[in-house]
């Protein structure tokens, strides 16, 4: 049985609100034993870290405010997430980025949430867990402004270009894959990409409840963490290692990166 962690789970979405503790006994089932509850918002890192507080060694939490929701990031919002984010539960600062392909918040609005995150998580020493679509040179500006003073940083849910996957490895920047991989087109252009991913800058997420696996065949179209293993079996096809190899290799890379 495989030790995996799902490093990007949203479980506190209202979607796992009548089932959360089967969604957990499924995941441990399936060898999922730790997960990354994220957090996109102010209330959702305090439900993250209350979900990591009922669970401890299980679960752990982020805290951040993603950039769909950038408009909310009022001074006193912030001042919000700089205490939560001192919460012992709270191993990373995000989800946070930009995203410019929805554009749900202004863009001046996400750049200035973005660095004032990054500020935070420097402060606090903690790694940053990173959004990016659509934004890939913005982002990239910002965050290598902010890199010398930060610890570690992933890009969260990986699916960019040869290109960008280089640049951020140029940047010391870990890597993040989904289910996206999965789907045969979406991750047509991802697939290739998997053996140029140092070991060791490698995790696996679902990013559940989005981003189903198509082989994962769920009721309602919910992703949820038991699936994990559906992306670690095309990870490592696509790297060419076996799939308890780049298990072990993600697991441990997970445990650094968090500090778990």
């Amino acid at each position: 049985m495989n030790d995996l962690v799902d490093i990007g789970i949203n479980l506190a979405h209202k979607s796992f609100g009548s089932d959360r503790d089967a969604v957990v006994a499924r995941a441990r089932e399936a060898g999922v034993r730790r997960m990354g509850i994220t957090g996109t918002s102010v209330a959702s890192t305090r439900a993250a870290i209350d979900l990591a507080r009922r669970h401890p060694g299980v679960m752990f939490a982020t805290a951040g405010i993603h950039p769909h929701d950038a408009a909310t990031a009022t001074p006193g919002a912030l001042n919000e997430l700089a205490e939560l984010a001192r919460a012992p539960e709270v191993k990373s600062m995000g989800e946070c980025g930009l995203d410019f392909d929805r554009d749900f918040s202004p863009r001046p609005a996400q750049e200035s949430a973005f660095e004032a995150q990054l500020e935070i998580a420097a402060a606090n020493r903690l790694p940053v867990f990173l959004h990016e679509r659509a934004a890939h040179e913005r982002f990239l500006a910002i965050l290598s402004r902010f890199r010398p003073k930060l610890s570690r940083a992933v890009v969260h849910c990986f699916t960019g270009t040869a290109g960008e996957l280089d640049a951020y490895l140029a940047l010391d920047l870990h890597i993040g894959i989904t289910g996206w991989i999965c789907d045969d087109r979406r991750g047509a252009g991802l697939r290739p990409l998997m053996p140029r991913i140092p070991a060791d800058r490698l995790m696996i997420e679902t990013d559940g409840p989005f981003l189903l696996p198509p082989a994962a065949k769920a009721k309602g179209r919910r992703n949820e963490p038991a699936f994990l293993t559906f992306v670690l079996e095309e990870v490592a096809r696509s790297a060419g290692r076996p799939a308890s190899q780049v298990a072990a290799e993600t697991t441990r890379t997970a445990e650094q990166f968090f500090s778990l």
